[in-house]
């Protein structure tokens, strides 16, 4: 009698776990390989299909890719973040856009009053946009994963201040800021516990 695997269970082939999940880790170094606009738009054709509440997709992508851009960022981010920053190919700044109910009649057609209905509600836009882009956030770091990449997502920078540098007249909000490449030399930190199953979920 063989032993059955919680990935055994899965639908997912195990390589394609492993990917995505298990031996997927946080790259802190990037080699100079260059990140292609065709793979970001790969990575974007998966995150598209995350989950939205009223399918508000939300979450807004932009890309720093050159030499000015870039040392625009650096002041921007804590202090441990800089260098590997400024060693990646491509860094991407993810946003939420509070003004995502202007896309409504496109993305949720079925309901014509669904824009009216936030037009005059600033703070629960924010909040809206903040939660459903988080949601797509996680897609955006396993569709650089599908794409044979590493990401190094950062919450260490300055929203603020990145808004101020970047996003002054728009209505985007940064949440994340993600390096993307290929893994440098010894990218990874040595990896940290997880919690078990029984210390997470209650099942009554």
């Amino acid at each position: 009698m063989t032993s059955t695997t919680p990935a055994d269970t899965l639908a997912l082939a195990a390589q394609a776990q492993d990917l995505l999940f298990r031996e997927a880790r946080t790259a802190n170094s990037f080699s100079p390989e260059p990140v292609t606009d065709e793979q970001l738009a790969a990575i974007y054709d998966l995150v598209k299909w995350a989950p939205t509440s009223m399918n508000t997709q939300p979450l807004r992508m932009l890309v720093l890719r050159s030499e000015q851009t870039r040392q625009r960022l650096q002041p921007h981010l804590f202090e441990g973040n800089r260098a590997k920053t400024a060693g990646a190919p491509v860094t991407v700044v993810l946003a939420a856009d509070i003004d995502f109910h202007e896309q409504l009649p496109k993305v949720f057609p079925h309901k014509p009053q669904a824009r009216d209905a936030f037009a005059d509600a600033p703070q629960r836009r924010a909040e809206v946009a903040r939660l459903n882009a988080l949601l797509q956030v996680g897609y955006f770091i396993l569709g650089v994963r599908a794409a044979g990449l590493a990401a190094g997502p950062m919450s260490g920078f300055d929203p603020d201040g990145v808004d101020r540098e970047f996003l002054a007249g728009s209505g985007w909000r940064s949440l994340v800021v993600v390096n993307l490449g290929k893994p440098g030399d010894n990218p990874w930190f040595d990896r940290l516990p997880r919690l078990d199953f029984e210390e997470v979920v209650s099942i009554r």
